[in-house]
């Protein structure tokens, strides 16, 4: 991908450490990305792998929060 603009390169880079705290989840037979927040919660960014239909739920909109609780599987 290859981005043109004026903003100096340490700024457009500054929030690199934020975009590694996402991650994939799969909830009803969804893959989506998620940004985990505090409290047992995370925030829908997109969805990965849906239905159509889907993407007209609200509850699976981005930004929607979410109950998250991660688990460890052996």
């Amino acid at each position: 991908m290859t981005h043109y603009t004026i903003i100096p390169e340490e700024l457009y880079w500054q929030n690199e450490a934020e975009q590694q705290q996402y991650q994939e989840i799969e909830m009803s037979g969804i893959l989506m990305q998620v940004r985990v927040d505090t409290g047992n919660t995370a925030t829908i960014v997109r969805l990965l792998r849906c239905s159509l239909d889907d993407y007209l739920n609200p509850s699976f909109a981005p930004g929607q929060q979410i109950m998250f609780f991660p688990m460890l599987l052996k």
